[in-house]
């Protein structure tokens, strides 16, 4: 770098500030509100859609197995304490 020429200095100042610039556009695009909530909402889908949009039967299978199972045993306790 003792040999570099004050033209090429500029240069190679002027590309890490591009750089720069770019890192720091990304992160704010990563951490806005409305993106996170937009990414979190397209994960979600993928779980229970697939690219084809049809529905994930072996992820909302177990899920509505759980519930069914959860409500059953609120109902059966409630009608136990009565």
């Amino acid at each position: 770098m003792a040999n570099a020429k004050p033209d090429d200095l500029v240069d190679e100042i002027d590309e890490i500030r591009d750089r720069l610039a770019d890192t720091v556009d990304a992160l704010i695009d990563r951490t806005n509100p409305k993106n996170i909530a937009r990414r979190s909402l397209a994960d979600l889908k993928a779980r229970f859609v697939d690219e084809t949009g049809s529905p994930r039967l072996e992820t909302i299978g177990p899920l509505v197995g759980g519930a069914i199972v959860v409500i059953a045993g609120i109902v059966v306790v409630r009608r136990l304490l009565r």
